[in-house]
């Protein structure tokens, strides 16, 4: 299964808990973007982002973000989400998922962020930092 998220830096395990069904017997949708918060942070301790942010104030805030729904996920299941990041401007990047369940063993959902940095000194936008957008760089070896 994980050779179905083979182009993928980050691959987050995560099970399915009950409590996360809704009344028609799957994952309700809104589940899927905690799901792909729990895969960014997962991929922003690969680039010790979180470190970065505590020394200077300078963090990342969500602008945007979509899914797409493919197939239902139940519980019990446990599921693999790829995370990657596939543009980096000067002050934001995107990033893509997918999820994919063990149960099924197929792709179930797609989704994808675009990441804003923003100083939470000034709240104003601000730009990445070289170490930042060099540490993604090598992490995600399509950018470079």
């Amino acid at each position: 299964m994980e050779n179905l998220l083979k182009e993928y830096s980050v691959i987050t395990e995560i099970p399915v808990a009950w409590g996360e069904m809704d009344a028609l017997n799957h994952v309700n949708n809104a589940v899927y973007f905690r799901y792909f918060e729990t895969a960014r942070i997962a991929h922003f301790n690969k680039v010790e982002l979180m470190e970065e942010m505590a020394m200077t104030k300078v963090g990342p805030v969500l602008g945007e973000t979509q899914c797409r729904y493919k197939l239902p996920v139940t519980y019990p299941d446990t599921l693999l989400i790829g995370s990657k990041v596939t543009d980096i401007q000067s002050d934001r990047f995107t990033m893509q998922y997918e999820i994919v369940s063990k149960k099924l063993g197929k792709i179930t959902t797609i989704g994808s962020a675009t990441i804003v940095m923003f100083d939470f000194k000034t709240n104003q936008k601000a730009e990445l930092s070289e170490r930042l957008t060099l540490a993604i760089k090598a992490l995600d070896k399509e950018l470079a």
